[in-house]
């Protein structure tokens, strides 16, 4: 059994995917802002209260790799921040918002879980299709969309910097899903995948896809968004 962060877990896929592998069996790290009951009381699950955007609450992971686990199996970084908003309208505090959450918290993460991380650890990054160079893009996700582009750069750096230690990183780049966040970006708008079905896709390529990839960006999409 495996030990696993996994980012976002308040709701939608992050939530589903926390219950997926702690009823598997594995132990699961579960961060997020909120943290629901259910999870709460899993045994195998293990909530922080986190806000990725703020270095004291980092603190918090720190010190509970560095008591508790002293080993990380998987990370899956599934945490975002959402702006709908006009360009012209985004302030750069609306940009520092949204990249605190969506690069520097997946950075950060990632940097205070290096330590912990064996060979066969396998990072794993969720950004969008909208971070996809040459795919379609949407008015008013400029700060959204770009951040993903960012983790994408960010994940095939260290799969480089990292690979004579055997940690494997990868980016599934995701289309639509039926999430609250994918209501807020596209009111109306009904996905043909629910967050259950993304979650158990991304439960099987974190626990296998380290195998056949590293340094990848797999495009997880079968629509437009």
């Amino acid at each position: 059994m495996k030990n696993i962060i996994i980012t976002g877990t308040s709701r939608g896929i992050g939530y589903e995917l926390a219950l997926l592998f702690a009823n598997a069996g594995h132990q699961v790290l579960a961060i997020s802002r909120k943290t629901p009951q259910a999870l709460i009381e899993n045994p195998n699950i293990t909530c922080l209260s986190v806000d990725l955007s703020k270095e004291d609450d980092l603190a918090k992971i720190e010190n509970f790799l560095s008591s508790t686990w002293k080993q990380v199996d998987a990370i899956v970084h599934n945490a975002g921040a959402l702006l709908l908003k006009p360009f012209s309208e985004t302030s750069t505090q609306d940009f520092e918002k949204i990249y605190k959450v969506n690069v520097f918290g997946v950075a950060s993460l990632t940097r205070i879980s290096l330590p912990y991380l064996k060979p066969g650890s396998h990072v794993v990054t969720i950004s969008s299709m909208g971070g996809i160079q040459g795919s379609m893009k949407f008015a008013g996700l400029s700060a959204y969309s770009s951040s993903k582009g960012a983790v994408i750069t960010l994940s095939e750096l260290l799969s480089e910097e990292y690979k004579e230690r055997g940690i494997s990183f990868n980016v599934l780049a995701l289309g639509s899903v039926q999430t609250e966040m994918l209501a807020e970006a596209f009111p109306g708008y009904q996905a043909p995948l629910s967050a259950k079905e993304m979650a158990d896709y991304i439960y099987d390529f974190t626990l296998k896809g380290n195998k056949f990839y590293n340094g990848k960006v797999l495009q997880v999409s079968s629509s437009t968004p």
